[in-house]
């Protein structure tokens, strides 16, 4: 009897790793081909996770970038004095819009010194209704992703780990986009219970 559960044990696990090493397989593969919507797409290069830095929200708390595992996650940095910036956040509102839907969150992180003040007021002037207003207050989050300027969007999965970034701007609300997006990005579904 107990060697009969030791096996099944064995199996058991030996099945569980098999799907997560074809989960992490899939998943590259879903980002190995990005539309040219997207921009100056630029695979990530090694292993990469979400930095243990905070970003600073609407209230003006720190919080961990690193908690936001979970759903694919687009961080944006940004500033309202950045005209390719500008260009891109009714496009990236879009996508927040529909993020839920499709297992992504937007994380745009202005650089503004001046503060939420002054994004709440751009974001209220250009129709912006879907964006969070968060600041990346001194460049912590800039800084650890190596950011080397303005607009740079890097793409997490939702285990957190850098999928790839954009320098530049994209068409975030691109159909092609969209869907690379929701397939690369998002947390796989949950599959029918192994039945024995």
């Amino acid at each position: 009897m107990r060697k009969s559960i030791l096996g099944l044990g064995v199996t058991m696990l030996a099945i569980l790793l098999n799907a997560a090493a074809f989960a992490s397989t899939a998943a590259a593969g879903a980002c190995a081909a990005p539309p040219p919507e997207l921009g100056a797409f630029q695979p990530a290069s090694g292993a990469k996770s979400l930095p243990a830095v905070p970003f600073v929200d609407a209230a003006g708390r720190e919080q961990p970038l690193n908690g936001l595992v979970g759903m694919g996650l687009v961080v944006n940095l940004w500033a309202t004095w950045c005209p390719p910036c500008v260009e891109e956040m009714p496009a990236l509102d879009r996508l927040a819009g529909q993020g839920k839907a499709l297992g992504l969150r937007v994380l745009a992180l202005s650089a503004d010194r001046e503060g939420a003040a002054v994004v709440r007021k751009f974001y209220d002037v250009n129709s912006i209704r879907n964006l969070d207003v968060a600041l990346d207050r001194p460049s912590r989050v800039a800084r650890a992703l190596a950011a080397t300027g303005l607009p740079t969007t890097v793409l997490f999965d939702a285990a957190g780990r850098e999928v790839g970034r954009v320098v530049g701007v994209a068409k975030w609300d691109a159909p092609a986009v969209i869907d690379f997006l929701s397939h690369c990005l998002a947390p796989p579904p949950v599959d029918a219970p192994l039945r024995t």
